[in-house]
């Protein structure tokens, strides 16, 4: 395994999985890192700050009032000198802290201190795991830039199988190598600007009611996330979503499909890529009712228009970027793509099958099959995050031939 040299805070939160920290820092030092361990108040339970300090050749904090350590602020000089914080494993209780912003114990104090990329390793009972209340804590995390490196799924200490298992201390000193790595290394994407779309657009029947679709924008924030981690300088012009703006990205939030060509239209000069990835409705209403529209009569008729096509709007545009367009198609999948790269003269589609179960719209996976003049690949079946990298790398081997 190669080495990269870098400073390291493991904090180790209460749960039976500390009994795999001392293996952790091992595998962490074989690959250069100094590190420095901080327990939380709960984690004495299970570990021992002698059997760390052993391993990782410093002593061990775990007490924020440490009359001591703090007449050097030693949790600002720990918050300071890590170039990565890692917490593994990483409680119910604890998340739950970290999420509301606590600092009445050294290990949050820390998280909060620092200006490092916080790792987080769920590790807990998979019926805990799955609660809405920490669910909604990963989210919240998740949204301010903390990376989550598991859980694992198996048996549990508890005797039950489920998601909640700390991942072994082999997969996250890889993953703690790779994000070092490419730390070090530009991504592929370095120096390039992108432009993409996201979401749903919404038209206006009347000031209560709209004609939308059902894409919740998961695709097009996580094509924006891992844009940004590989490199790229991201603005993402977004309908109306619930989703956290990914860290490093510049969003502009818009509604209807005529303010988001004007969004796009605004910046697509200044950009080398552009994506568009949102579902803009094809029709409009001709004219948005001033009142609410009342139940008076059986039927109702609405006379509809075409909204603009921003896709084709930038693929004919005289200073064009490299444009992606989508295709969700419910049939003949290929054959609809292929027409729509053709037809709008775009340099790549991405297309998929919406009718099948588990992709596509408001899930969390995807199943992409790319499309290019000459040639194709289809990218299997897998979270929404991977379909992006795979995605995104693709198009930077274009940009590089």
């Amino acid at each position: 395994m190669s080495k990269i040299t870098r400073n390291i805070v493991l904090g180790i939160s209460g749960g039976i999985a500390a009994y795999k920290a001392p293996i952790l820092v091992r595998r962490l030092k074989e690959t250069g890192a100094d590190v420095r361990v901080v327990l939380s108040g709960g984690a004495k339970a299970f570990v021992t700050p002698m059997s760390l300090q052993a391993v990782s050749g410093h002593a061990v904090a775990h007490d924020l009032l440490d009359p001591a350590a703090e007449l050097g602020m030693g949790h600002i000089e720990l918050a300071r000198w890590a170039d990565e914080v890692i917490i593994a494993p990483a409680s119910a209780n604890f998340i739950a802290r970290l999420a509301a912003g606590m600092a009445d114990e050294l290990l949050t104090a820390v998280c909060l201190a620092t200006e490092a990329p916080i790792r987080v390793c769920p590790a807990m009972n998979q019926v805990m795991y799955l609660a809405q209340a920490t669910q909604a804590n990963l989210a919240t995390l998740t949204s301010r830039g903390v990376t989550l490196w598991g859980p694992a799924s198996g048996d549990q200490a508890c005797g039950e199988v489920g998601p909640g298992r700390l991942p072994e201390p082999e997969e996250i000193t890889a993953l703690s190598l790779a994000a070092a790595q490419g730390a070090a290394e530009p991504g592929p994407l370095a120096g390039k600007t992108l432009l993409l779309t996201a979401g749903p657009t919404r038209e206006a029947l009347d000031p209560v009611r709209y004609l939308s679709n059902h894409s919740s924008g998961k695709m097009g924030y996580a094509l924006a996330e891992q844009a940004a981690r590989l490199g790229a300088d991201v603005t993402l012009v977004s309908g109306p979503v619930t989703l956290a703006t990914p860290a490093g990205v510049t969003r502009i939030d818009v509604q209807s499909a005529q303010q988001m060509l004007e969004a796009v239209m605004a910046r697509v000069e200044a950009h080398e890529i552009f994506i568009g990835c949102a579902a803009v409705a094809d029709y409009r209403p001709v004219a948005a009712a001033t009142d609410k529209i009342k139940k008076s009569q059986e039927t109702l008729t609405i006379e509809m228009v075409r909204n603009p096509d921003i896709l084709a709007t930038v693929a004919g545009h005289s200073k064009r970027p490299f444009t992606v367009g989508f295709a969700a198609e419910t049939r003949d999948v290929e054959h609809y793509a292929l027409d729509k790269l053709a037809r709008k003269k775009l340099d790549m589609i991405a297309a998929n099958d919406v009718s099948k179960p588990g992709q596509g719209f408001n899930a969390d996976s995807n199943a992409l099959t790319l499309y290019w003049p000459g040639g194709s690949k289809d990218l299997g079946h897998s979270d929404k995050a991977t379909q992006a990298e795979a995605l995104l790398l693709t198009i930077a081997e274009k940009l590089t031939k």
